[in-house]
């Protein structure tokens, strides 16, 4: 079944846009909803802090590379935070240096995330709504203006 998605900004500063998914279904962000599982976690607030300081850094410097842990395909943007060990794990789509997407996670429990059918659901979301992404910037429909996709509002992609 297919489900209906729209982009969300969620936070903004001078070096990046930090965007999220939001399904039709729930109305709540992909992010709100990895926010809201682990902030009452005392067990995992170790690391749902590292994560939350990642995102400062990101939001000060920018969405560079060596802050992420690669996953997926070499063409697909897919990574995670942290980039250090930890037992959460948050996917995103770095489409570039100044543009983020976050998306959803949770507790790694396995060696690879296509091992567990929670993470492995939470980053082919991401992975689709990639390609529909791409595939618009490539036809011209959404574009790339610095840290800003323009044309995104009220677009709706189905993955």
């Amino acid at each position: 079944m297919k489900k209906k998605t729209t982009l969300e900004l969620v936070e903004q500063s001078e070096k990046v846009s930090l965007y999220s998914i939001s399904f039709a279904m729930d109305k709540t962000t992909e992010f709100e909803r990895f926010l809201n599982k682990f902030e009452e976690e005392a067990s995992l607030n170790e690391d749902y802090q590292k994560i939350l300081y990642a995102l400062s850094i990101i939001l000060d410097k920018g969405a560079l590379e060596r802050y992420f842990r690669p996953e997926g395909r070499m063409n697909d943007d897919l990574c995670a935070l942290p980039v250090e060990s930890g037992r959460i794990r948050l996917y995103c789509l770095r489409i570039s240096d100044e543009i983020l997407i976050l998306g959803n996670g949770d507790i790694k429990r396995t060696s690879s995330y296509e091992e567990d059918v929670k993470l492995y659901g939470y980053t082919m979301d991401l992975q689709k709504f990639g390609r529909l992404l791409k595939k618009d910037i490539e036809d011209g429909i959404v574009t790339v203006e610095e840290k800003e996709l323009k044309h995104i509002d009220n677009k709706e992609y189905w993955i």
